[in-house]
């Protein structure tokens, strides 16, 4: 009779599955995964004790420093938190702005992420597929902004650059053809019996668990929990937006509630470039003394900055709490806990998207 035995199962930190590095410390009874932890430590930078002491201008940069697959809300929110201490307004047009850029990125990081999961359970060919048309959106960030991964293209009371008409076009027409791919990447992970069999039903996260282990972002939302903190923010609210919503909690629903994302972050650009009118893209304003919290919403849920500024414009106490934190948690204890499977250890953890350059920040 075979003999099962309970075995501690190492992950990581150095994974050819792991875009950063992270240890997955698992107790298993054969491959039943028993308990996980993970465990952090590996790349920890130091910016938030950088950016005390300093003036705005240079912390700015150090916000989107961040973490490079979603530095653009990093400057956006560290910004907009500047604004609601000192009062300063944006333009209309500015405000729009914010929002294509601040879309495009999300197309991006969801993509990589969705192409992540996919080379995780050997599905190499949609994976490439994926990381390709990544590309588009990349060449879209660079053409508006000037650069393709820290833009600083956030200033306070608006933004640096305008969008000219020929470059409206031809992101309307990238917008067309990264909508054209994504259908077709999307119906091959739906129906592709490969995936479905590594994706459906593990890694469940309930929406009781997922509450318990305050889980943001699309991992929320693929539980059945619809908070999107872009619901708050008085340019999407004139946009229409809706979050995404699915309630299985699987690794399945994680992937499917970032496709149905990007199919949202483009009709938000083409409401964005179909309501904007000409106008000035700065209104100016000065920093002053205050301290203030502020949210908003990146590709991997809520992102929270508190800020306490001095009369001179410089950064007396920063705090930032990022979202994947709170994953990496709901990760653990819950999606990887219970796995029958220690191949599925991996493409649970992937499924929740997890940016460690944020963790140790």
């Amino acid at each position: 009779m075979k003999k099962v035995v309970d075995v501690s199962l190492p992950v990581g930190p150095l994974h050819p599955c792991f875009k950063e590095p992270a240890r997955i410390k698992c107790e298993t009874r054969g491959e039943y995964v028993l308990s996980a932890e993970v465990e952090l430590g590996y790349v920890k930078k130091g910016i938030e004790r950088i950016m005390r002491g300093r003036p705005w201008q240079e912390v700015m940069f150090l916000a989107e420093r961040i973490c490079g697959i979603c530095s653009v809300i990093h400057n956006m929110v560290f910004i907009e938190t500047i604004e609601e201490i000192s009062g300063i307004a944006v333009p209309d047009r500015a405000a729009y702005l914010r929002v294509i850029v601040n879309e495009l990125d999300r197309i991006q990081s969801h993509i990589l992420a969705n192409f992540s999961y996919c080379y995780t359970i050997e599905h190499e060919t949609l994976a490439m597929y994926l990381l390709n048309l990544r590309e588009t959106a990349m060449d879209m960030l660079e053409l508006i902004t000037g650069a393709r991964v820290t833009c600083a293209y956030t200033v306070p009371g608006g933004v640096r650059f305008d969008l000219r008409p020929e470059d409206a076009e031809t992101l309307a027409a990238a917008c067309t053809h990264i909508e054209s791919e994504i259908t077709r990447f999307r119906a091959m992970f739906e129906n592709g019996p490969l995936i479905a069999l590594r994706s459906r039903g593990i890694g469940i996260l309930t929406r009781e668990a997922a509450l318990e282990a305050h889980a943001v972002g699309p991992t929320a939302r693929a539980s059945g929990i619809a908070v999107d903190m872009r619901s708050r923010h008085p340019t999407y609210t004139k946009l229409g937006f809706e979050p995404v919503v699915y309630t299985e909690g699987d690794n399945y629903a994680r992937i499917m509630v970032r496709f149905d994302e990007v199919y949202q972050s483009i009709g938000l650009i083409r409401r964005c470039l179909d309501q904007m009118r000409p106008g000035p893209v700065r209104g100016g304003g000065n920093v002053i003394a205050g301290e203030a919290v502020y949210r908003g919403e990146a590709p991997r849920g809520e992102l929270t900055y508190t800020v306490k500024t001095d009369e001179y414009g410089r950064i007396i106490d920063i705090s930032v709490q990022t979202p994947s934190i709170m994953n990496i948690e709901a990760c653990a204890h819950y999606m990887i806990t219970g796995v029958t499977s220690a191949a599925d250890i991996t493409s649970a953890f992937i499924s929740s998207d997890p940016c460690i350059a944020c963790c140790e920040r």
